[in-house]
């Protein structure tokens, strides 16, 4: 299985696309993984949210296959704790899927069409977090899922 993290937009602190490299580079050791950047909508003042929304979402769907399994990073997603994430991730391996694609929407969120298309929907905390923060936290709990799945001493309860 391949997991594909998909991100509206490139991350322009340095300490943010430090720690989410670190953590990148920590799964590769388990799993195919991949960063897919979709470019920022540019001259948004002249747009609306909805307009925005849309626009991010056609550049998203545009890359994904129809047997790709989407799970999208969202506030009214559904809450895992580390072991439950983990064990949805083993659930996601023993299936045979072959790529397991997470989207990081803009700042507005996602379109219809993207929640239309999604499979789950999981949010990793009750508070909002700035999209390019999202991507360090999900990259570290990604991580630790991985730690679990594999005993490893990393995760403690």
């Amino acid at each position: 299985m391949n997991i594909i993290l998909y991100v509206v937009g490139k991350t322009d602190d340095n300490y943010l696309n430090e720690g989410t490299d670190k953590y990148f580079k920590r799964i590769k050791h388990y799993i195919n993984f991949d960063l897919q950047i979709i470019k920022d909508i540019k001259n948004t003042k002249n747009i609306t949210e909805d307009i925005q929304k849309k626009l991010e979402g056609e550049k998203i769907l545009a890359g994904i296959t129809n047997s790709d399994i989407i799970v999208l990073l969202d506030e009214k997603g559904k809450e895992l704790n580390s072991r439950e994430f983990s064990g949805f991730l083993t659930k996601q391996m023993n299936s045979g899927i072959k790529n397991l694609v997470f989207i990081i929407g803009g700042p507005y969120g996602f379109s219809e069409q993207v929640y239309e298309r999604a499979n789950h929907k999981i949010s990793l905390s009750k508070m909002t977090f700035s999209h390019q923060i999202i991507r360090l936290i999900f990259a570290e709990q990604l991580y630790r899922a991985f730690t679990i799945i594999n005993n490893e001493p990393y995760h403690h309860d």
